[in-house]
Formats: structure tokens, sequence, C-alpha cells
């Protein structure tokens, strides 16, 4: 089926051998040789346009920001970007902005086609209204907040009560992490959850329009009065240029806004929810963030971890996103979830975050061909977890072999147990594959209760000397702590490092 295809790309000669690999299979190709001209092409014909194709390489350098910028004209496009080999940063950066996929130049013409391909697959869906990839726009509530860790326990903990006030409060993590749905949640739970909820994303909009789009002019209302007597959530806001700065200090200390080409100011009753994924603190001490309004909008911080830091919410988010992208797809059931994928998920760092575990899943259940999601349906994750080669047995070749860390195994059987026993008994599928084995961690206690965390840790520490045979240095690196707290924690739980499925005498 042909598609236009727009291609930004400041190099001629890869401009032009691209557009001829891309009209050779059947598309038409848009091309503008600056990320400027492509924003402007895109958003006179974002409707008809069913991928980007993106060199985020350029003369005055890597430049991923044009990401959020295409997503604020059409989000259900997707971006694919073209890096230089080398530039793992640049592609990280890409990811955490929402791409697609990403090319590493120079590329090969069966490596662009196919990218196109399934990017097309997935902008066909979005258009049939059944599986978006942006946060959801509807209401969320703090039961759709995936809180498994600790740490998110304590985000949603935190979120309720500033839910109950009118203060400001400040979100703080990296790109993708979840801050507009703890946003909306916060909105959600509020007094104010019948009135608007507004976002504006100050890194999508440039520093000439931010100003109206934000405060509003003669020839339009601006995001404040939209969010009239409900909640304005302005995203990177260390974005935000002096100006702007300014007139939002003017909002938080008079409740008023000033429009251009207006004398008298308007009434601006709005609560306001800011996001950073930068030291806000530091931006302040470099000259770029007023301190005054610092100091009038971090009243209620919150700092929501990276995915990285706590894997024990991987599975549980894996688990609503294949069987929320099922639903979507009208699938006749969830697609079950294979314990090698599982593992392969959990072992992954996600720099992109949430937002990218969420694209992936939402690849891998639209481009699925078998009866359930498999490691080969993560191609892209599988390429960059950490592989090893093992000889094979009685012949000199070599084969790349992927191992997931034994702490992944864990996490994964223990999400398989926990989806998959209630007080000790089998329950219906939940979508996830795999049997039961003797090193799985079980969560809850025979009446059904969540364990005591020391109970767990035990298990965790026999497991882990079984697996590394009694290396002790090993074992703690593994586990994350020191040789002298994991040594202390043998003779707290009396668990004999030769033998530590017996208890020390």
């Amino acid at each position: 089926m042909t598609a236009e295809i727009l291609l930004i790309d400041e190099d001629a000669a890869e401009r032009r051998s691209m557009k001829a690999a891309i009209e050779a299979h059947g598309h038409a190709v848009h091309v503008a040789d600056t990320s400027p001209a492509g924003l402007e092409l895109f958003r006179r014909q974002s409707e008809q346009i069913g991928v980007v194709v993106l060199d985020v390489t350029s003369a005055d350098g890597p430049n991923p920001s044009v990401i959020p910028m295409l997503a604020e004209i059409n989000p259900s496009v997707p971006v694919i970007v073209c890096t230089t080999e080398g530039a793992t940063e640049t592609a990280l950066n890409a990811v955490r902005a929402g791409a697609f996929d990403f090319l590493v130049k120079p590329i090969a013409q069966e490596r662009l086609i196919g990218a196109i391909e399934s990017a097309l697959k997935i902008h066909r869906t979005s258009l049939q209204g059944r599986a978006p990839r942006r946060a959801r726009s509807g209401s969320v509530s703090f039961s759709d907040v995936v809180a498994a860790s600790a740490a998110m326990s304590r985000v949603v903990e935190l979120g309720r009560r500033a839910a109950q006030s009118m203060i400001p409060v400040m979100l703080e993590g990296e790109a993708g992490v979840g801050k507009e749905l703890v946003a909306r949640a916060i909105h959600a739970s509020s007094d104010r959850s019948s009135r608007p909820f507004v976002s504006v994303n100050c890194n999508a909009i440039t520093p000439g329009q931010i100003e109206d789009v934000l405060f509003g002019s003669e020839a339009q209302m601006g995001k404040v009065a939209e969010a009239e007597g409900g909640t304005l959530f302005i995203e990177e806001i260390s974005e935000l240029p002096p100006v702007g700065q300014m007139r939002l200090l003017e909002i938080v200390q008079s409740g008023e806004v000033h429009r251009s080409g207006h004398v008298k100011p308007l009434k601006a009753n709005v609560r306001l929810v800011l996001a950073t994924n930068k030291d806000l603190i530091e931006e302040v001490k470099a000259g770029r963030f007023r301190e005054d309004l610092y100091y009038r909008v971090n009243v209620f911080p919150i700092t929501i971890a990276a995915l990285r830091r706590r894997k024990e919410d991987i599975p549980h988010l894996i688990r609503a996103f294949v069987e929320r992208f099922s639903l979507e797809q009208r699938l006749p059931r969830t697609l079950p979830v294979e314990s090698s994928a599982l593992a392969l998920l959990t072992s992954f760092d996600w720099p992109g975050n949430t937002r990218q575990l969420e694209n992936a899943i939402f690849r891998a259940v639209v481009l699925a061909e078998g009866a359930s999601l498999k490691e080969s349906d993560f191609p892209q994750i599988a390429a960059q977890v950490t592989s090893h080669r093992s000889a094979t047995v009685g012949s000199e070749a070599q084969a790349v072999v992927y191992e997931p860390s034994p702490i992944a195994k864990v996490q994964a059987a223990l999400a398989e147990r926990a989806a998959g026993l209630v007080g000790g008994q089998s329950a219906p599928s939940t979508g996830f594959q795999g049997s039961a084995s003797g090193n799985v961690i079980v969560s809850t206690d025979e009446a059904g209760n969540v364990r005591k965390l020391a109970e767990i840790e035990e298990e965790l520490i026999r497991f882990a000397l079984k697996f590394y045979r009694g290396q002790m240095s090993q074992v703690a690196r593994k586990l994350g702590i020191g040789r002298s707290t994991l040594y202390r924690k043998l003779k707290d739980y009396g668990i004999d490092p030769d033998d530590p499925q017996k208890d020390a005498a």
C-alpha cells in the first residue's frame, strides 16, 4: 500500500539514496534539508504523512528535541531517527524523546524499508483509533499507576496528599518515567477533577511561540485560559524562556495573567503541576532559571525514579500494557508473554523509561505473528542487552546467546508466580506463560497476605549463594550490597554460606 514518507536529512547524498530506496518500494517521499523546514512541511501535511525519517545529527550537533515538536503536531505519526555510528547517546536521547526506531548510518536498504513498513503498520493501527502510543488523554486515577516498588508507592502516597491541596506540585524525573500520568491522577483526585486538565510541553514549542501558546494573545486564548478552574500541567519547565518565567511568576504571585495586545490582565484560576527532567537548583545556579520562581513553584516536589531503579514494576507494567493493547487490537485474548521474553524485558535498563517500555510492548503486540510474545518480538531490546559468546560443543563455531542476569530470572519467576497464584492455588490465566520452578520466590503466604520483606530477602540471599556457588564477592555485587553487609545478613538470618539451604549452627 502506497504511503507518504517525510525524509528530513541535511546530507544531500543520503537524502537521494534513501529517497530512491523508499520510492522503489512504491511510497511517495517528501524531503526537507533542515529540521525547521521539515517541521513546517509536517505542520502543513501531517494528516497525509505516515512516517517521518529524521536524521538527528546536524552541523550544529545532535538535535533529538525535534521529535517532541513533531509529536506536538501529530503524535500518531511514528518517527524513525538516523544516527551516525558510535552516536549511542544521541540514539538514547532519541528513544527517550519518543522515537519509534533508530537506524545507524550507513543504512542497509532492507533495514530502512523494514523499519518503515513496521512503522506504517503502527500508524495505520493508530488511525483506526485502537492503540494510542502516547499518554492516555482520558481520566486516570492513582489506581492506574503501577506501584509494585517502594519508590512508586511513595510517589502515589505523595500524589494523594498533593491532590488535597492547591499548592504547586513539581514532578521531577527523567523523560518517560510517567510524570504526566501522575499529574493526571493528581488532577482526577482533586476538587478540580470536573474542570479541564490542560498540558503544554515547553520543549515542543519554539521560544518565540511559547508566550502566546501559554499565556495567550489577541489571536489565541492560551493554555492558562483553557485551564480556567482546572489544572495546568507544564512539562519541561526548565525550558521556559526568561520572559515566560517572569509571566508565570506573576500568575503564582497575583493570580493574574497578562496577554499580548491586552492592557488589562485577566484572572488566572488554575492549579499548577510542573515537571522537569533537569535539576532546577543547578539551573538556578547557572542563571537559566529564576530563583524567585523556583522557590514559588518547588513547594511540593515529587521525584519519580527511573525505571531501571524500580525493576519490580516492570513485570506489572508489561502485563498492564499487554492487556491494554491486546484489547485495543481486538485480539480474541490477551497475548501470553513467554518467560524468556519477560526475563529479557526485566533485565533491560530502559533508558527511555516507561514510555519506551510502553512503545516496545505496543510495537510487539501490533506486529506479533505468533500466539504469544517471544524474545524475537523484541529485536531492538535483545540487541542492546549484554550478550556473551559460548563455544558450541564439538565445534569451532561460536554462537551469541542471551542470558538474563540471575536477578532478572528471579524477578521474572516472582512475577509469574505472583500473577498465577492466589493463596497457593492456581488462578485463571493472567497472560504470562511459564511453569513454577524451584527458584521461585512466592510473594504471598498461605492466607494470601504479602509476606514480610525480611523473609523474601532471606530467600533471595539463599538463592544467590546457591546460584553463584558461594562466591561471596559476586553474590554481594549482584545483590547490590557490600560484602560486610552480606556477611552481617548471613549472621542475622543464620545462613551457612557453604550450604545455603542449611541453617548455620
